[in-house]
């Protein structure tokens, strides 16, 4: 419940009185005796005025005309920034959820598609799609000496979708401006958790779609790393629980099985997974171009004799030996270490490693997009990833301006590109959850359902090889093409690189049916 406004309360005031001078007169010496009924109801209304959250009301929506350019093509659109309220089983309002929508101006093409995004976390804001990867502007990120203090100048962006899809980027509950009304643990419990998360985005996807009259047009749902894990699980819920069929999917850097590292001491799989993206790496950094190709020996490697090494274990010497001699060379790492690990690479120690003697770390994201470490001597690393920490200034500062000063959404409060709270208290267990099921369901009960999947070669956050072998593992229904792996130079964020956001963009089309 929010605190009421000065005029609510003269109005509760006044009301008070007349029920008082309407009420029946006691005398002095008979007062009303105040039944358990009462006493539980004082009770709870203490609570609820303990439980008060003070906040501001959110402005009315609002809607800037601009111009892109994409393709060779001038696109006029309308840019709205919004709420939409999340409300409980009894109808009351819990959560207000800020949207980012792009609409074409023009004749209004019943066929033309909408596209929804979000990014993941959980804890971040759709601001990294929208200002980076698809939207019509983009603000620069992601890069080898990006820094917080760049400009946050936003320009054209030339991996936009908008030429063939309108877009909606979705902030979910305690990230970008979109802010819970209920206390902390009530909050938890309804959106800082695995299955109501999907649940009210859900919802929040079905409303957007009815207050713009928007049912009848292709949907697409699109998202990255957290997000991409959304993706999949908001496709089957609004097909199979709110009565929307999405056309297509497209998950960007997705989070789709738990992290291969659940038994390290036991499986294979954390190192078979990784083992490519480091090699991925190593290649870049010695100038090789990488392709499908090229990669395809080290895939074929730790699938097959890597892993059947790796279960052999420290009783097979030689097998260890073959380990430490394949690992060595994929990687580019120094061989005493190799050794030391037995071919069993540590992904934080390996982005230390790589480049110790310069004094810098790589980033989780990408391992080649590094920054000074400010502890090099120390036996751990003790700083945030180099990615996160350059790019939460420029981001929030483009995405704040682009909302309060160009399209005149004056709100106040702070705005969450990467809320650290929300990652604390998420649901423990989420990172031993798969979104695979959902995948498997959406796709089997729509044969026309297309879908793309996108990583970059050098992602150790979300390794493209679990994805490769998610897809290679999945039952074939129908055209076998319809479910694509692409992976493109570059890590988690490709898309910061120009010549990786373009290949992306055409891949995209062809789940649109663009030519």
């Amino acid at each position: 419940m929010r605190k009421l406004t000065l005029a609510a309360m003269a109005a509760l005031c006044l009301s008070f009185a007349f029920a008082m001078a309407a009420a029946p007169a006691f005398a002095a010496d008979d007062p009303p005796k105040a039944d358990a009924a009462q006493k539980d109801g004082k009770k709870d209304a203490d609570k609820d005025k303990k439980d008060d959250i003070d906040l501001p009301p959110f402005p009315a929506d609002a809607s800037v005309k601009q111009v892109t350019h994409v393709a060779g093509k001038t696109l006029s659109y309308t840019a709205t920034v919004g709420s939409l309220p999340v409300r409980d089983e009894k109808s009351k309002k819990i959560a207000e959820v800020v949207f980012t929508a792009y609409t074409l101006d023009g004749p209004k093409d019943p066929n033309r598609p909408v596209t929804f995004a979000f990014n993941g976390g959980p804890g971040a804001a759709s601001v990294y799609l929208n200002l980076g990867a698809i939207g019509p502007k983009r603000v620069q990120f992601g890069a080898q000496g990006d820094a917080p203090s760049d400009p946050a100048t936003l320009v054209d962006n030339p991996g936009t979708w908008l030429d063939f899809t309108d877009m909606v980027f979705i902030d979910p509950v305690g990230t970008g401006f979109s802010r819970s009304l209920v206390d902390k643990d009530e909050t938890k419990k309804r959106f800082y958790s695995i299955k109501p998360d999907i649940e009210y985005l859900s919802r929040i996807v079905y409303d957007w779609l009815l207050k713009n009259g928007r049912m009848a047009s292709p949907k697409y749902i699109t998202g990255e790393s957290y997000g991409g894990y959304r993706v999949p699980r908001i496709t089957y819920f609004l097909q199979t629980r709110l009565g929307v069929g999405i056309n297509g999917m497209v998950m960007v850097s997705p989070y789709l099985e738990p992290p291969m590292d659940q038994a390290p001491n036991f499986s294979p799989m954390p190192w078979v997974t990784t083992l490519p993206s480091m090699a991925a790496a190593n290649y870049e950094r010695h100038g090789k171009a990488l392709s499908a190709a090229q990669m395809k020996e080290v895939e074929d490697y730790a699938r097959g004799e890597f892993a059947a090494d790796l279960l052999k274990g420290r009783r097979d010497p030689a097998a260890v030996d073959r380990i430490v001699s394949k690992v060595t060379a994929y990687t580019g790492l120094d061989p005493t270490f190799v050794k030391r690990s037995g071919g069993r690479i540590e992904i934080g120690a390996f982005l230390r490693e790589l480049y110790r003697d310069q004094g810098k770390i790589g980033s989780v994201y990408d391992s080649n997009v590094t920054q000074d470490d400010p502890f090099p001597w120390a036996p751990d690393g003790r700083r945030n990833d180099p990615i996160l920490d350059a790019i939460i200034a420029p981001t929030t500062s483009a995405m704040v301006d682009f909302d309060t000063r160009v399209i005149g959404w004056k709100v106040e409060g702070r705005f969450n590109a990467l809320s650290y709270e929300v990652g604390n208290d998420w649901e423990k267990g989420v990172e031993a959850t798969e979104a695979t099921p959902d995948l498997r369901q959406a796709i089997a009960a729509d044969p026309k359902m297309k879908v793309l999947i996108a990583h970059g070669w050098d992602d150790l956050s979300c390794p493209y090889f679990v994805s490769r072998i998610v897809i290679d593992q999945m039952p074939i229904t129908g055209d076998p093409n319809r479910v694509r792996l692409a992976v493109y130079p570059g890590g988690h964020m490709f898309y910061s690189r120009p010549a990786s956001q373009a290949a992306f963009r055409e891949d995209v089309k062809q789940v649109f049916g663009v030519k």
